[in-house]
């Protein structure tokens, strides 16, 4: 019985000491990923920021905040909050991307935050942040050929594009210097690469049967829209994908 008791007390010794060597850095991080998890993004946020300016350096962190600034943005009621936040979540992004710039991660966080930003911004703001999206894209994709998310950006950026409207593209390239070229084509290609690499993430699903509509693809758009309404939501921004997928779905029918 002695010696049962000498393990017992040895092992809540160590157990003990292992809960004590935790750094205030540690005990944030794991208090921000479960909080994250939860889908408690406010909290999350204030959380990873507390952690980042105990390590400035850490490039994870960085992304960290920048996701959950992105995350908060349709919750916010105005459109200057929700601008301020874009806009915060952009810069994060970037510094993430500066710490670590080999990460395709970091990296494809500019862009969707770049995209996030541009849907507050004027005009001027949002062609100089497309250009720029593409590029962002690109290079997650350059870092890791097979990032399913890189694929997913750059396919709808690609789709979105080329289906702008003749006026809009002419006084886009009269005022504003034009966007680099685009095609359907292209756009369907990495979103069908995306669905390939992660067949269970909703909005991959349903932004493929979103290119396939604007290709004229209508049976193929609709087999991807439903098959992401079957999909679980997993994703902070899965629920917005449904209603994009059940308006297009309206609008195939009618």
């Amino acid at each position: 019985m002695g010696t049962v008791r000498l393990a017992a007390l040895s092992l809540l010794i160590g157990y003990a000491c292992v809960v004590a060597a935790e750094s205030p850095l540690d005990v944030l991080r794991t208090e921000a990923a479960a909080a994250e998890a939860a889908g408690e993004r406010r909290r999350a946020l204030e959380l990873y920021l507390r952690a980042f300016e105990i390590d400035s350096s850490d490039a994870s962190l960085a992304q960290k905040v920048a996701q959950q600034y992105s995350d908060l943005v349709p919750s916010l009621p105005t459109k200057q909050e929700r601008r301020e936040y874009a806009g915060l979540a952009l810069d994060y992004a970037v510094r993430a991307a500066e710490l670590d710039p080999h990460s395709p991660v970091n990296v494809l966080s500019v862009a969707i935050s770049r995209g996030t930003l541009a849907v507050y911004s004027d005009v001027r703001t949002r062609v100089e942040l497309a250009r720029a999206i593409k590029e962002d894209a690109q290079r997650a994709l350059e870092l890791d050929p097979e990032y399913d998310w890189a694929h997913h950006v750059l396919g709808r950026w690609q789709y979105e594009v080329a289906t702008l409207g003749t006026a809009a593209r002419w006084i886009v390239g009269l005022v504003y210097g034009g966007l680099p070229r685009a095609s359907v084509a292209d756009g369907v290609r990495h979103l069908e690469r995306a669905v390939e690499l992660a067949p269970e993430t909703l909005a991959h699903h349903v932004e493929l049967g979103l290119a396939y509509r604007a290709a004229g693809r209508v049976e193929d758009a609709r087999r991807a829209l439903e098959r992401g309404l079957e999909l679980p939501s997993r994703l902070p921004h899965d629920e917005a994908a449904r209603e994009r997928a059940r308006d297009a779905l309206e609008r195939l029918a009618g």
